[in-house]
């Protein structure tokens, strides 16, 4: 398979399409990590965790999400749409891996919608979900958008919700790791990363990274968190500030000052792992 995965499945989403779930694991599965991707990716671009965690006795399952199953430009009818799509894969999760400890792992967007699943729909303990880890939490947008714009992506959204809006490439400062970087670029040209984003798709974003500042500090489960110092995409800083009204027993926070924004794609990639495992270890036996 392209990204080494050892199964494909399909699950029927919110919208009564079948969308593909990536799955890397090996004989033994004693943990899953349930992975949701960022903006415009897709689930193969967790292969570099599949593979590393397969040996250690994880799963890691993803799905490609609404809006960037092959498409091109990503619409999405609202932020919603990806709640409900991983609620329906954390329960497909629950019955293909019966009674194993899950994390949720989320990366840029996928840290974004993860966290809001949290605040939002994780809101009674739930004895088999163990914490969540997130890389690159898209909180806030590096480059600010500017509010005359802002204010119109509202009126797009709703008059125009499936026009193109203008983004920057960033494919050259998202890993040092040459090969992964060709890799995203033929992705992008199988249409496998998405190359554009809808008017509807950016002002869901917006919405849902407003909802961040008021409501984080009543965070309840344990989160593991790296933060890249030279990312082009999520505010670094801010995601620190933001972090830091979470109760900081429920929180650790390790920052890469070099790294670009997909620290599990980053050459340093195995030193994160590591911390990783270690921390999930200590989440099991606490």
């Amino acid at each position: 398979m392209r990204f080494a995965e050892d199964a494909i499945q399909e699950l029927v989403c919110t919208d009564g399409v079948n969308r593909p779930v990536h799955i890397w694991q090996g004989d033994v599965v004693d943990m899953v990590f349930v992975a949701v991707h960022g903006g415009m990716a897709h689930a193969g671009d967790w292969v570099q965790v599949g593979q590393y965690f397969k040996p250690l006795g994880y799963a890691t399952v993803a799905l490609d999400q609404h809006g960037h199953d092959g498409q091109k430009r990503v619409f999405i009818p609202s932020f919603d749409i990806f709640l409900d799509d991983l609620a329906l894969l954390i329960s497909w999760t629950k019955q293909q891996y019966p009674g194993k400890p899950i994390i949720l792992l989320g990366h840029s967007m996928g840290g974004l919608i993860v966290t809001h699943y949290g605040l939002r729909r994780l809101t009674q303990p739930d004895a088999q979900i163990l914490g969540f880890i997130q890389s690159s939490p898209y909180y806030v947008n590096a480059i600010k958008v500017p509010w005359i714009v802002e204010q119109l992506s509202g009126l797009l959204s709703a008059v125009t919700p499936g026009m193109a809006v203008p983004i920057a490439d960033f494919t050259d400062e998202l890993t040092h790791d040459p090969a992964i970087t060709a890799r995203h670029k033929q992705d992008a040209a199988d249409n496998l990363r998405a190359t554009e984003v809808s008017a509807r798709f950016a002002r869901e974003l917006l919405n849902a990274q407003s909802y961040i500042p008021e409501n984080i500090g009543r965070w309840s489960h344990s989160l593991l968190t790296f933060i890249a110092g030279q990312d082009k995409l999520a505010d670094s800083q801010a995601t620190e500030r933001l972090l830091a009204r979470i109760s900081p027993e429920l929180v650790t926070v390790h920052s890469y000052p070099d790294n670009y924004h997909e620290n599990f794609n980053e050459t340093n990639r195995e030193e994160l792992f590591s911390i990783m495992h270690e921390w999930v270890q200590g989440q099991r036996h606490a």
